[in-house]
């Protein structure tokens, strides 16, 4: 007797997708077998266990199918379930498949539950999101604002270094537990961002999400000297606000890094360096009004610090005292940036902050505007991220709006570099459409390249860089062959972006093909005047092709895999309403890429594309359905997106 499920077939689990609290679902099973079961049980966990009968629909094409229609939870949750049915005393199971994606196709024995998401029916997140595209920025490296030199001597006699050209490659200067100084700057700052908004506008950046900007040591900033000052190096709190309000007026917003985990052992927190004076600090005054926040072993030298280095001693984030001055304060860090013109945050480390600080954090962001986001850090599936040895959910409604979408990322990189089947990476991609709400879903943070990795193009063209010793990856480049080869495959990797629910996120420079291996070298001044201008030229028009497609931002997503080197994405609007449920002129995108070097023909029926007859492609050929179905002939190494609107449609 064998057992059939499959949660990404609307048959079998119905409706598709998380689920509002106490919604009611509809579950499927069929066996396939001469054998008469003696009973069939659905078995649900949420909390505590719930067995129900599932009641026999009758036989077709040889299989016997069961049925049970449920309510789920009245309280958001992760609703876990699984099949159990008994043969001649034998107990037989179908559980999900162990990939621990909780979706997809049932296995005959396996003990893991099938995943249902409910969420809170309250849970929303900002329309910007959903319709955005972000910008990510190091101020340090971006552009030298005209008439700031004097900024450029900011921290003079806190041993930094100043580049004297704007394109020589950051220094390699490693620090005592391994990691880099990260003590050279080339005075980049807020007021070269204001001077370079007309350049994003036209770029269509709707979002510039910057990494931490308040004062610190070093240059990426993740070491917090003082969260409610401007580093002064990039200017200060007037010069925020100023930023923030002309880039309003071009339709940008501003989103902040906020790293709360732990600070830097020079801030004015710990005070390790003796920067602040010597009675402030924890470092240097056990009886500081900071020294609960940390946790000493044995004051002041044995402390508790960020997995393992000294310069970023954790924080006791559920302290009475640094709640206050972070989340629930008067003028606490996370309301005082909001009331300034940004809106909102990216988390650092999301995953490794306490549950309940998080909750905190979005219900205090939120009372300054329900328009400010909560953007996380989590690098895996957030819906059921395990972290401390703890599942824990960030998709419920009480914590984060979204996360950055490192399994898309990773999922279209092995892809591309024929690690995984186009088949592999529609059923993972698939699994987060069906355990993320649509609230969350849309608002993901779709990035290909970012600070912690080294450049997308080096990336996709094989080499970058790791495989040589660190102080050699400065002179390391690209041979013509590996650029080309890299850029055709951050061409594909860019339109899936452009094409899947949630904001595409550039980081800056990728756009013009900024070549770099890790940290630091990802992490090279923009090269103005330099730039690649068919790879600019690429940018601009997909992001172009985004913004002027609604279906193409809120449509509902469907993944497909006709081929193994052929996967694509499927976007539809119809009976005039988005899968946010918003009003929307029914409307269908296909985007197709090819990674292999032959061409591939790829069949679709009309059903696949809302009944239309004709089909439209970027470049502006028309294809016509012949015997209901079109030819689609997607050449090696390229991709391509097709339009339609069904008939009758108005265009």
């Amino acid at each position: 007797m064998v057992f059939e499920h499959n949660t990404l077939k609307p048959f079998d689990r119905y409706p598709q997708g998380a689920l509002p609290a106490g919604a009611q679902v509809r579950l499927r099973l069929s066996a396939v077998g001469k054998e008469e079961l003696q009973r069939v049980e659905l078995r649900v966990w949420d909390g505590e266990e719930h067995r129900f009968p599932m009641r026999p629909l009758g036989m077709r094409g040889g299989k016997q199918y069961y049925e049970a229609q449920i309510a789920v939870s009245s309280t958001p949750c992760l609703y876990w379930y699984r099949f159990e049915a008994m043969l001649d005393g034998r107990r037989l199971v179908l559980g999900a498949p162990e990939d621990h994606t909780g979706c997809g196709e049932g296995k005959m024995g396996s003990e893991e539950s099938f995943q249902i998401t409910v969420y809170d029916p309250d849970y929303r997140t900002p329309d910007w999101m959903h319709e955005g595209v972000m910008y990510q920025i190091m101020v340090d490296r971006f552009f030298r604002g005209e008439g700031t030199e004097a900024l450029l001597h900011a921290k003079d006699g806190q041993n930094i270094m100043l580049h004297e050209a704007w394109d020589e490659m950051p220094f390699l200067n490693i620090s005592e537990n391994g990691d880099n100084f990260a003590n050279d700057f080339y005075g980049g700052n807020l007021e070269g961002v204001r001077q370079k908004l007309s350049y994003l506008r036209d770029l269509g950046v709707t979002v510039l999400y910057f990494n931490p900007i308040f004062e610190a040591r070093t240059n990426h900033k993740y070491d917090t000297s003082d969260y409610m000052r401007v580093d002064p190096m990039f200017g200060d709190e007037k010069t925020l606000r100023a930023l923030c309000a002309e880039a309003k007026k071009l339709g940008i917003r501003v989103m902040l890094d906020g790293v709360f985990s732990h600070v830097g052992d020079d801030s004015v927190y710990f005070n390790r360096r003796g920067t602040h004076g010597e009675k402030v600090g924890a470092y240097r005054d056990p009886d500081s009004p900071y020294a609960k926040w940390f946790t000493f072993r044995r004051w002041p030298d044995d402390y508790d610090c960020w997995w393992g280095f000294r310069t970023l001693p954790n924080v006791r984030e559920m302290d009475e005292d640094y709640r206050r001055y972070i989340l629930n304060g008067e003028d606490a860090v996370v309301k005082h940036w909001p009331r300034q013109g940004t809106s909102g945050w990216r988390l650092d480390v999301a995953d490794e902050l306490p549950m309940e600080f998080l909750r905190e954090l979005r219900r205090e962001v939120k009372s300054v505007s329900e328009d400010c986001a909560v953007l996380g850090e989590v690098w895996e599936d957030a819906s059921h991220k395990v972290s401390y040895g703890q599942i824990r959910s960030y998709v419920l409604g009480d914590t984060l709006d979204s996360v950055m979408n490192y399994p898309l990322r990773e999922a279209l990189i092995d892809f591309l570099m024929g690690r995984r089947t186009a088949g592999g990476v529609a059923r993972e991609l698939a699994s987060l459409n069906q355990n993320y709400p649509k609230p969350f879903l849309y608002a993901l943070m779709n990035l290909m390249g970012s600070h912690d990795r080294p450049r997308i193009l080096n990336v996709l063209a094989g080499n970058d860089g790791s495989d040589i010793p660190r102080a050699q990856r400065a002179r390391h480049s690209l041979t013509q062959e590996e650029r080309m080869v890299g850029t055709l495959r951050e061409h594909m990797m860019l339109r899936v972006l452009m094409s899947v629910p949630g904001m595409p996120c550039v980081y800056y420079a990728d756009e013009a093909a900024l070549e770099g291996c890790a940290d630091p070298f990802c992490r090279r001044t923009y090269p103005w005047g330099h730039e690649d201008g068919q790879m600019l030229a690429y940018y601009r028009r997909l992001i172009a092709m985004r913004k002027a497609h609604q279906e193409l931002r809120t449509g509902e997503c469907a993944y497909i895999a006709p081929d193994d080197d052929v996967f694509g994405v499927i976007r539809t609007i119809s009976g005039g309403v988005d899968a946010l449920g918003k009003p929307a002129q029914d409307a269908c995108a296909v985007t197709l890429i090819n990674r292999s070097a032959r061409a591939v023909d790829v069949y679709l029926t009309q059903e696949d594309v809302l009944g239309a007859r004709e089909l439209t492609a970027e470049n502006g050929e028309t294809l016509h359905a012949r015997a209901g179905a079109f030819s689609l002939r997607i050449m090696g190494l390229r991709g391509m997106t097709y339009f339609t609107r069904p008939a009758g449609a108005k265009i």
